[in-house]
This record gives C-alpha cells, sequence and structure tokens, in this order.
C-alpha cells in the first residue's frame, strides 16, 4: 500500500509549509504568500521529474487535452483554496483553521465517484463520514457558536477552502489518469510540473498587473519563500503519487492525519493549549481512518 506512505509523508510536508507560508502572509499578504507555494516550488517540481524520467528510463508522457484540463481545474481550485486558507489562518487558530479544511472528504469521495468512476463502498463511506466527523468535534469547542456567530466569514472561508482543496484533489487525479501512458511515478509527477507552470504563471502575472509590492516581497525574503517552496513541492509530488496509486478519496481521508500533526505545531510552535475535546476528536479520527485502512485489505 504504497500510497498510505506517500500521504503520511505529504501531510507531513504539507503541514510545515502551511505553519511557513502562514508566517509569510504577514511580512508579504495573502497573495504574495499563496504565489510562494507555486513560483518557488516549480524549480523543486522540474527537478523532481528529471530525477524521475533519468533514473526511471521513462519518458515524459504526452498531454492530452483532457489530461491539461483536469489539471487546469486542480490548478485554479488550489490557488482559490489557498488563499482562502491563509485567510482564514489570519483570525483563527493554525490547528482550527486546518480542521476547518479537512472536511473535504466526503465531498472528494462523492465528487470522485460521480467524475471519475472511482469506487465508493458502504465500509469506506462510513470511514470517511467518522474520520471527518473526529476533524468537526476537534473545531468545536465551548463558546465556539458565539464565536462563529460573530465571526461566520472565518468558518466559510475556512470550509470554502476545503471543498475546493477537494475539487483540486480530483482535478490532479484526472489530469494524471487522463495521461496516455507512464508508470504512475512519472506521470504523477509529469501533472505536477505541469500544475505548479500554470499556477505560477497565473499568479506572477496577476501580481504584476495589481500587486507588484507582493511579488517584490515574495522575492525579498526569498530564503523563506525558497524552503515553502521546497515543502510545497515535495508535499505535492508526494500527493500526486498518493492520488496516481487510489482513488482521491482514500488520500485525502487519510491525509486528515495532518489535523493531528497541526495541533502538534499549535503546541510546540505557537504554544497553544491542546484540550480534552481534541484528544477525543484525534482518537476519532484515528478510529476513521483505520476503518479506512481495513476496507483496502
Amino acid at each position: 500500500m504504497g500510497w498510505v506512505l506517500a500521504t503520511l509523508i505529504a501531510a507531513a510536508a504539507q503541514t510545515a509549509r502551511n505553519a511557513t507560508q502562514a508566517s509569510l502572509t504577514r511580512a508579504i499578504g495573502t497573495l504574495g504568500a499563496t504565489q510562494v507555494r507555486f513560483l518557488f516550488g516549480l524549480p523543486f517540481a522540474v527537478l523532481f521529474l528529471a530525477l524521475v524520467v533519468g533514473f526511471g528510463g521513462g519518458a515524459v508522457p504526452p498531454l492530452t487535452v483532457p489530461a491539461l484540463g483536469f489539471t487546469l481545474l486542480g490548478a485554479l481550485s488550489q490557488i482559490a483554496a489557498t488563499a482562502l486558507m491563509l485567510v482564514t489562518m489570519q483570525s483563527q487558530s493554525f490547528a482550527v483553521t486546518t480542521a476547518w479544511i479537512k472536511t473535504e472528504p466526503v465531498l472528494v469521495a462523492l465528487i470522485g465517484a460521480a467524475v471519475l468512476g472511482d469506487p465508493l463502498s458502504p465500509p469506506m463511506l462510513m470511514a470517511i463520514v467518522i474520520a471527518t466527523a473526529g476533524v468537526v468535534l476537534m473545531s468545536v469547542t465551548p463558546g465556539t457558536g458565539r464565536a462563529l456567530w460573530r465571526d461566520g466569514g472565518s468558518l466559510l472561508a475556512g470550509l470554502l477552502a476545503g471543498a475546493l482543496f477537494g475539487l483540486a484533489a480530483i482535478g490532479f487525479r484526472g489530469g494524471i489518469l487522463a495521461l496516455p501512458s507512464g508508470e504512475f511515478l512519472v506521470r504523477a509527477t509529469t501533472i505536477l510540473v505541469v500544475s505548479l507552470a500554470l499556477q505560477a504563471g497565473l499568479l506572477t502575472l496577476w501580481l504584476v498587473a495589481f500587486d507588484r509590492a507582493a511579488l517584490a516581497g515574495s522575492l525579498r525574503v526569498w530564503r523563506t519563500s525558497l524552503g515553502a517552496g521546497f515543502l510545497g513541492a515535495l508535499a505535492s509530488q508526494f500527493w500526486f503519487i498518493g492520488f496516481s496509486l487510489t482513488s482521491a478519496a482514500n488520500v485525502r481521508t487519510l491525509a486528515l492525519v495532518e489535523v493531528i500533526m497541526a495541533l502538534g505545531v499549535s503546541r510546540v510552535v505557537f504554544g497553544q493549549r491542546i484540550g480534552g475535546r481534541k484528544i477525543l476528536g484525534m482518537a476519532v479520527v484515528v478510529l476513521g481512518v483505520g476503518l479506512l485502512l481495513r476496507s483496502q485489505v
């Protein structure tokens, strides 16, 4: 089950990247921090593809119209989702934002079954619902209802970010499956390069036209930006490997372990306390993920 290892590596790298991007947002703004993930990640993705082709002996598969269309859908959805995530992090804790975003697997499962024909058995659906419920349990604390009433925009932004990340996962898996040839690793890395090239190009053009200060800011803090770009490319590389090996629903459900990683970051890096409700939520997430993995045996 190589997709399990790929997903766990991706989740760890993404947690580190999100924390880095959250710090960049304060320095260069939301769009500037969003663009860092793609512009500074692209060179690493190209390097990954060169290594895969060089050591694997295969060839880069030709792009088809369906592959490009699916990848463009994923690229645009991921840009919007990343921006909404960073906006939410400005008013909510790192862990709560991650929890809201990780309500995506149910939507991913349903869209994946309808659009890509990914199998969705009753045990899988039950596992996805349980794991997602654990995430919601972690994000709801006493007084949350009053807080959300006062700041419902943050909740909406976080949930919309999760939905768009889910749509991006479907788009990228669709792009990988639409390639006509190649082993799973070269197909996944090819779509990674195409997606990052599209995202870096579109966002750079936008910033040149409307927000040159943010673009200049990302270049000014190039060391941090380069670190975020590398972590983003590394995470995407392993997400895409996961998408090439199993359904997007499986990958995104196992990825809920990222919430537990985010809680660790919140406690160690940001000094935020982890209460009993969050620990219970972690246990429910682990239960759901365990049921999912058991359904794959």
